[in-house]
């Protein structure tokens, strides 16, 4: 587990960035025995000169020091301005525990900005260097690092839970042989080829900072999953996901123009660096058996599958943004519930989202106090969606939220007033924008709400 440490305010506090964007030192006490450490911080990293920094940075390892008396890790909280020019991405994250004042955190933007547009040849684009996307907490600026790379947020997420999951069993096998192998029975078919690939990357990171301990403890946690899981998971795992990308590629191949922009929607998080390698697979096979007409369709169609992607990817970046601003305001303000009444438009689903995301970080980082206040913006939040709606979608609401198919009936049947033609309607309109935003197991239960509502008309 690291230990948090902050002493690198001190960047925002007088220092202006001026040089090239090389490590800085700063001076700090170890957390747990206050041995004094002397450690180098990153605070600008630029994709194309610094790779090894964009790969500590996703890997969680940046602006991490070992303490050489005791081997406690601790990660330091610094400020970060992440860029590559070849993506035009320009990122910001100021910890909110650095206590920087506004003017503080521009000056720092501002340094880095003016460093960066130096850096660029003369007739390089510059125009998203004056706009940079500012972030909330480091693991929304991975994530869009992550998705610039054409990693979708699907694969993030399962990649978090692989994270998740390692912590989880690395303290059943603390508690012993018992614990561990009941955690096992109930996780077997997530310890994957990528499970077991990302827990070897835990172990090389580990070797690399220095904790040989926890790569031991590691090592030893991988042995006892192998030897518990075996090679046939991984293998089968491997076929399912062959078969569904497989699958992908058809459906969008057959697809109607008219149909095609709500089944990418639906697909979405399968659209990644391996579709695109098996579509363009498809187009090499029609080329190479010299049907041309095939080989420009399915061309045209990824051109126009390539468009609406990153379309939709704007407009959701949009959305996240705005989710963040929102939320950063409300914790900043002194009466979280006046900002976010005078805000009721942009309390959405992205911005559920970004405050479930939130909740989550800091429940792993233990922070109790900024879980609260992020609950209690949650209860808030729900609460002036809930004031908001209409009796029609505030009943909506209710029965989405049953436990089951069953009791959502069981709600329709003791609420006979509410069931008119104009809320079988509205069911039947709420399904329809539910697949077109590619949310199919919403869409589908609201149609069978529909066809049973529409049933007790009669």
């Amino acid at each position: 587990m690291f230990a948090p440490a902050t002493p690198a305010r001190a960047i925002l506090k007088g220092h202006r960035v001026t040089t090239a964007p090389s490590p800085q030192a700063v001076q700090l006490a170890c957390p747990s025995c206050r041995t004094p450490i002397r450690a180098p911080i990153a605070t600008i990293v630029d994709a194309a000169r610094q790779p090894e920094l964009k790969a500590r940075l996703i890997a969680g390892q940046l602006n991490l020091a070992v303490c050489p008396n005791c081997g406690t890790p601790i990660m330091i909280s610094a400020p970060l301005f992440y860029h590559d020019g070849a993506k035009q991405l320009a990122l910001v994250h100021v910890p909110q525990q650095l206590n920087a004042r506004p003017e503080e955190q521009e000056r720092f933007i501002g340094d880095a900005t003016s460093l960066m547009m130096r850096s660029l040849p003369a007739d390089a684009p510059r125009g998203y260097l004056l706009a940079p996307r500012r972030f909330l907490t480091i693991n929304s600026l991975i994530d869009a690092i992550l998705e610039a790379d054409g990693i979708s947020r699907e694969t993030i997420e399962a990649q978090r839970r692989r994270v998740d999951l390692i912590g989880q069993l690395a303290e059943a096998a603390e508690r012993g042989d018992e614990a561990l192998a009941a955690l096992v029975a109930q996780h077997r078919e997530s310890l994957d080829d990528e499970f077991f690939a990302t827990l070897d990357t835990f172990i090389a990171a580990s070797q690399q900072v220095g904790r040989d301990d926890s790569a031991q403890v590691l090592a030893a946690l991988r042995n006892r999953l192998a030897d518990a899981v075996g090679v046939a998971g991984g293998e089968m795992h491997g076929d399912e996901t062959e078969i569904a990308l497989s699958e992908v590629v058809e459906r969008l191949i057959a697809a109607d123009d008219d149909a095609l922009e709500a089944l990418i929607a639906e697909l979405r998080p399968a659209i990644d660096y391996s579709f695109f390698e098996a579509w363009t697979a498809r187009i090499d096979q029609a080329e190479q058996a010299g049907d041309r007409v095939t080989a420009e369709r399915l061309t045209a169609r990824r051109g126009m599958i390539l468009e609406t992607i990153e379309r939709m990817d704007r407009e959701a970046q949009a959305l996240f943004d705005a989710g963040a601003n929102l939320l950063r305001s409300a914790l900043e303000a002194t009466d979280a519930a006046d900002v976010l009444r005078a805000n009721s438009a942009q309390i959405d689903e992205a911005f559920m989202l970004v405050l479930q995301s939130n909740i989550a970080m800091a429940e792993r980082a233990g922070q109790d106090q900024m879980v609260a206040r992020l609950r209690a913006i949650e209860q808030l939040a729900a609460q002036i969606v809930e004031e908001s709606l209409s009796p029609e979608d505030r009943f909506v609401n209710q029965l989405l939220q049953a436990d089951t198919p069953q009791a959502a009936t069981r709600l329709l049947r003791q609420n006979p007033a509410m069931i008119t033609p104009s809320f079988v309607r509205r069911l039947n309109e709420l399904a329809d924008q539910m697949e077109s935003g590619g949310h199919r197991p919403a869409s589908e239960r609201l149609r069978q709400l529909a066809r049973e509502a529409g049933v007790m008309l009669f």
